[in-house]
């Protein structure tokens, strides 16, 4: 278990820890959080904590970026931490569990997984452990460690081409391929198409190893129409792949 080697919260946790338990978007999207713009493509980065990597995870799973709920609970959760003897890294990683995938989008995640059998190769009865009880075998992260907005909103991965923005593929290649060689050898996961070619990129560039990537996996979002017929077309590729990556882990 570690705090990122990028990690900013030290700068940011006084800061955060001042804002009132019912706050507005106003504080947390402002100049302060700020930590990057590129006002020629509207793009904006701002602060989150979401720092906290799980090093001895045998699962990471990989979404673009945290979006402004995702933010939301962070924050409340570094505020409702005022007051413990919790460390910097117990509330970065109880960031990580309160805020990863909640609702409809963990459930549509559970059952995929489970149709792949990943929970079988684990030695779990459901996916579903791993944000339970079983959290200790996954990492939960984003090609993008902090929120991106796109002209307001949140940034989805497209426009603009993630790894056509200088400022956005530098994220991906300092920050969050830094945080996968702190662990050894896990099974990626990446949540879409976006996310899959950002790690395709990292394979291409020898920053990854491109044999670990469940590569065809689709964004578990209620909001994607097409998630049934991708998961159809490369669900038997995956279970190869999944066969394969721990095969090959059980002879270490």
């Amino acid at each position: 278990m570690a705090i990122a080697t990028y990690a900013k919260f030290h700068q940011f946790k006084e800061s955060i820890q001042s804002i009132p338990a019912s706050f507005s978007d106003d504080y947390l999207i402002n100049d302060h959080f700020l930590l990057e713009k590129d006002e020629k493509i509207k793009l904006e980065i701002y602060y989150a904590p979401f720092e906290y990597v799980n090093e001895q995870a045998k699962v990471v799973i990989v979404g673009i970026t945290p979006g402004l709920h995702q933010m939301k609970k962070s924050f409340s959760t570094v505020i409702d931490s005022i007051g413990s003897e919790k460390s910097d890294e117990e509330i970065l990683r109880q960031v990580k569990n309160n805020s990863s995938f909640e609702g409809t989008m963990r459930k549509n995640l559970v059952t995929m997984l489970d149709e792949l059998g990943l929970n079988e190769y684990l030695g779990l009865a459901s996916s579903i452990e791993l944000f339970e009880k079983a959290s200790r075998l996954v990492h939960t992260s984003s090609v993008l460690p902090y929120p991106v907005f796109y002209n307001g909103k949140n940034y989805s991965g497209s426009t603009p081409n993630l790894l056509k923005s200088e400022v956005l593929k530098k994220y991906v290649t300092t920050h969050f391929a830094t945080e996968l060689n702190k662990m050894d050898n896990p099974l990626i996961i990446p949540l879409g198409v976006n996310v899959s070619s950002a790690l395709n990129y990292l394979g291409d560039q020898g920053l990854v190893a491109t044999e670990n990537i469940l590569s065809g996996f689709p964004h578990p979002s209620g909001g994607n129409g097409h998630r049934h017929k991708q998961f159809v077309e490369h669900k038997e590729a995956m279970q190869g792949k999944l066969k394969a990556h721990f095969l090959q882990q059980s002879y270490k």
